[in-house]
């Protein structure tokens, strides 16, 4: 019982984590960012919100780019603190400036997601990652 609630950190452990977390968020992110690749490269007009100003086409490739390569970068752990950039600042509008006025139950999902990739962004991927196995000195 008295080893359940020791504050002494385990790094493999951590590492583990870290990989399960970098899975699930990554993963659930694919669920937002697969649909918009494939309007993005279907025949469909593009209609999307342009919330600061950078025109529907290039706020969508955007949010295609961060929902879901940044996505696949993140579950590989590749670049996982550079992926988890554009991830932050589409959560951010998301939450910040589209979901503003729809109240806190549209706001709760892209800070929970933006969350997360801030937890990642001053982590890094951990051990278990390819940001850890290109990056290893022998």
């Amino acid at each position: 019982m008295k080893n359940s609630y020791s504050t002494s950190l385990n790094l493999q452990n951590t590492d583990f984590g870290l990989l399960l977390f970098r899975l699930i968020i990554g993963g659930l992110m694919l669920t937002h960012g697969f649909p918009k690749l494939l309007t993005f490269f279907g025949s469909e007009e593009i209609v999307f919100a342009d919330p600061i100003g950078l025109g529907e086409t290039v706020t969508f490739t955007f949010a295609v780019f961060a929902e879901f390569v940044c996505a696949i970068l993140i579950i590989l752990g590749w670049v996982t603190r550079f992926a988890a950039i554009p991830l932050i600042i589409t959560m951010a509008v998301a939450a910040i400036i589209v979901h503003w006025t729809d109240g806190f139950g549209r706001q709760e999902l892209p800070l929970l997601y933006m969350g997360g990739f801030l937890l990642l962004f001053f982590t890094g991927a951990g051990k278990f990652s390819l940001d850890y196995y290109l990056l290893k000195k022998d």
